[in-house]
């Protein structure tokens, strides 16, 4: 039992790394109008450095999911709550998104994907912190 969940949590947390590793990338390097031409309307009442802070967080968040999971593999156990701080701070982050885009009145568009970006750093956070000994 404590493979399959290892298993659902390496994966987990592997999908979250790599989405939040694409969309920190773009809003790190993107200018204003290529953010909003491709539907970052969010971004138009808020500074570019706004924006450049979020992407790095989401960033930083990738790094220590990454760096926990690879630590915590590799025999570092007290690696592993860098991962499960991560998972926090990125599901925090699409927490966040949700409200935004709620009081935009953009939730009937965008509802569907920042859930499907809450839900995989929950499970890795709730399966790492409960089963860490895996």
């Amino acid at each position: 039992m404590n493979l399959i969940i290892g298993i659902i949590a390496a994966a987990a947390s592997a999908f979250t790394a790599f989405a939040f590793f694409k969309a920190g990338m773009f809003k790190a390097g993107a200018s204003r109008q290529k953010l909003l031409d491709a539907g970052f309307g969010w971004i138009e009442n808020i500074s570019l450095g706004t924006v450049r802070l979020i992407a790095w967080l989401e960033l930083l968040g990738v790094a220590g999911l990454v760096l926990g999971v690879i630590g915590y593999f590799v025999g570092f156990q007290w690696a592993l709550w860098f991962a499960v701080a991560a998972a926090i701070g990125l599901a925090l982050t699409m927490i966040g998104a949700i409200l935004l885009h709620a009081s935009r009145g953009e939730s009937k568009y965008t509802l569907k994907m920042n859930l499907a970006l809450l839900f995989p750093p929950l499970v890795a956070a709730v399966l790492w912190a409960i089963f860490p000994s895996l």
